[in-house]
């Protein structure tokens, strides 16, 4: 056997060399984590999230590959509970291959959660989070492409008064950081512009019999009914004020924008009028690539945001990329995405995107929607910009 011995040696030698070379040439991992709603009454929009964020990352596996990176996905689900979202971003902290997070859907998760991020400054880049505390905080990892409540809630108001013509309205809200956030803000402005508020009153997520606020709004006869929360109350409050009679108009923001509210509301969905921080894509030419590439790939029509968190996932990975080049081609820390990302000029499917100080998309714009028959999205009534 000794005679053998060096051959034995050579062997195990180069079997130790190859196996290293095999490891040096293996690509790093980087994560990137979705956070929404992915069960529960509004999983739709969570969903439609889901799937843009999917669809940037696909599309960028093979330029990432090249700079020697395996981009790698991981949808979470937020439930669209605090405590739940919470839970989701002390996983994802913990983890140090996670780079990014595009999320959330509501403004009440999204504000804890990120509080989380911010303790290792993990990016956060959200598609649709529109309450004001969001960004003012000022945390240096948060962003997002939509607009804001304060300005949302405002240009509601005004469009209600300028081209409804309402004289007097009755707000509803359903109590939670967006829902009541945005209604105030409606509120605001509205008693500015002269109309006389009859009624501010919150229900709670998850109410189904919705008779006690609907009999106040009966006798105070309102022109109007301001909703400020998700489709699936809206959808049932909508339903059963029609059941006893109600003809005010009825308007509500983005928790609005969904196909879940035709689904509940059906034929009494039809002159609802919402306001959104999310276009509609089949505008432009690049839009309507998307909508159709998104459902040749998925099978689904384009949700609420999904264009934004497609955008929202576009921006984080050219702040990946460039914190690679600028580190030497090495991993780079999450501090390093976060100064990135918020350099980033990019054009997107619904326009320009570039951040503040505060990471507030300074070219954001509002839409006015109403649904004109039982279908979805509704047509595009105004597309607005700046303070109302």
């Amino acid at each position: 056997m000794r005679k053998y011995r060096w051959l034995v040696l050579l062997v195990v030698s180069l079997l130790l060399v190859s196996t290293a070379v095999a490891g040096c040439g293996k690509p790093k991992v980087i994560k990137i984590a979705s956070v929404s709603p992915l069960s529960g009454a509004q999983s739709s929009m969570g969903e439609a999230m889901k799937l843009g964020v999917q669809m940037a990352i696909d599309e960028n596996k093979d330029k990432f590959k090249k700079l020697g990176y395996d981009l790698q996905f991981t949808p979470q689900d937020d439930q669209a509970d605090p405590k739940v979202g919470v839970s989701v971003a002390e996983k994802l902290i913990a983890d140090k291959d996670i780079l990014l997070v595009i999320g959330h859907l509501n403004s009440s998760v999204a504000i804890p959660s990120s509080e989380v991020y911010a303790k290792d400054n993990l990016t956060m880049i959200s598609p649709a989070n529109t309450n004001p505390k969001v960004t003012d905080r000022n945390l240096p990892n948060v962003n997002r492409v939509c607009g804001r409540d304060d300005f949302q809630g405002p240009w509601g108001a005004r469009y209600a008064v300028e081209t409804l013509k309402v004289k007097s309205v009755f707000v509803i809200h359903d109590k939670t950081t967006y829902g009541q956030g945005v209604a105030d803000e409606f509120r605001k402005k509205a008693e500015a512009l002269g109309v006389k508020v009859l009624g501010f009153e919150g229900i709670t997520q998850g109410e189904v019999d919705f008779s006690a606020v609907l009999n106040q709004v009966k006798v105070k006869k309102p022109d109007l009914i301001y909703f400020g929360g998700m489709f699936p109350e809206a959808g049932q409050i909508l339903k059963q004020a029609r059941e006893k009679k109600i003809g005010a108009y009825f308007m509500g923001a983005d928790g609005l924008d969904d196909k879940g509210l035709i689904d509940i509301a059906g034929k009494d969905a039809v002159g609802v009028v919402y306001s959104t921080a999310a276009g509609d894509v089949t505008k432009s030419e690049v839009g309507r690539n998307f909508a159709a590439n998104y459902k040749a790939k998925f099978g689904k029509e384009v949700g609420a945001y999904s264009a934004q968190a497609y955008d929202s996932a576009n921006i984080g990975l050219l702040a990946l990329e460039a914190a690679i080049k600028a580190n030497n081609g090495k991993k780079p820390t999450r501090a390093q995405v976060s100064t990135e990302t918020r350099k980033v000029k990019y054009t997107g499917i619904l326009g320009p995107v570039a951040f503040d100080s505060k990471g507030d998309n300074i070219n954001a714009k509002i839409y006015i929607f109403e649904i004109k028959e039982a279908k979805y999205p509704g047509t595009l009534a105004a597309e607005l910009s700046g303070k109302p």
